[in-house]
C-alpha cells in the first residue's frame, strides 16, 4: 500500500514537470531572449547619437566659458561655424533666432559625430582598462579634427562660400581642445549607452 502511495507520488511529480516543459515551450517566445547576445547594432548607434548630443553640449559649453574668459561673444565657435551657409557677416551676427539655430546644427553635428566614436568604443574597446580606453579616445578625437578641419572645410568652404573663416578664425589650440573634450566626454558618459547582452536562457527541455 504504502509502495503504492509512493508511485503515486512520482507520477504526479512526473506529470508537474511535463506540464511545466509544455507551458515552457508554449510561453517559450515570451521568455526567450530576443536581442542579440553580443552586439547590437542598432541599439549602439542610437547610444552614440544620444552620447554625441551630450558631448555636443560639453563641448560648447568649454566654449562658452572659455570665450568669455577671452572677453569674446559667448558663442562665437557657433559665429564662426555659421559662415559655412552665411559667409564672413556671420561674424558680427547677433540675431538670436539665428545663434539659436546654430546651436541646433552644432548639436547635431555632434550627435553624427558621436556615432563612429562610440561604435569604435564599445565594439572594440568595451572591456579595455580605462588607459587604454582614453588613448583612443584621444586618438579618435584628434582624427575627427583633422577630417574636419583638413579633410572636409579646409576645401568645401572656399570652394563652395569663396572663404576660409573657420579655419582663419578658429585657433588650432582651441579646435584640437573642443575635439578632446568631446571625445573625452564620450569616454567619460559611455557605459550609459553601452549594450549589455542578456543572459537569460530557458532550462533544457529535458531538464527534470
Amino acid at each position: 500500500m504504502e509502495t503504492n502511495h509512493t508511485d503515486k507520488l512520482d507520477e504526479i511529480n512526473e506529470l508537474k514537470q511535463r506540464l511545466m516543459r509544455l507551458e515552457s515551450e508554449v510561453h517559450g517566445d515570451a521568455n526567450a531572449r530576443w536581442t542579440p547576445p553580443k552586439f547590437y547594432f542598432a541599439y549602439e548607434l542610437m547610444g552614440g547619437m544620444t552620447l554625441g548630443l551630450i558631448a555636443a553640449g560639453a563641448s560648447l559649453l568649454f566654449n562658452i566659458i572659455g570665450a568669455s574668459m577671452m572677453q569674446k561673444h559667448p558663442l562665437e565657435l557657433i559665429r564662426v561655424y555659421l559662415t559655412f551657409p552665411m559667409g564672413e557677416k556671420a561674424l558680427t551676427l547677433d540675431s538670436d533666432f539665428a545663434l539659436a539655430a546654430g546651436v541646433c546644427l552644432y548639436l547635431l553635428t555632434g550627435m553624427i559625430g558621436g556615432i563612429p566614436i562610440h561604435l569604435i568604443l564599445s565594439r572594440y574597446f568595451a572591456n579595455a582598462a580605462f588607459g587604454m580606453r582614453f588613448v583612443v579616445a584621444t586618438i579618435l578625437g584628434l582624427g575627427v579634427w583633422v577630417v574636419n578641419f583638413y579633410g572636409l572645410i579646409a576645401w568645401l568652404q572656399p570652394k563652395l562660400i569663396g572663404g576660409n573663416w573657420i579655419l582663419d578664425n578658429i585657433p588650432i589650440w582651441v579646435a584640437i581642445a573642443t575635439h578632446l573634450v568631446f571625445a573625452w566626454t564620450m569616454l567619460v558618459v559611455g557605459k550609459l549607452g553601452q549594450f549589455v547582452p542578456s543572459e537569460k536562457s530557458l532550462p533544457p527541455v529535458g531538464a527534470n
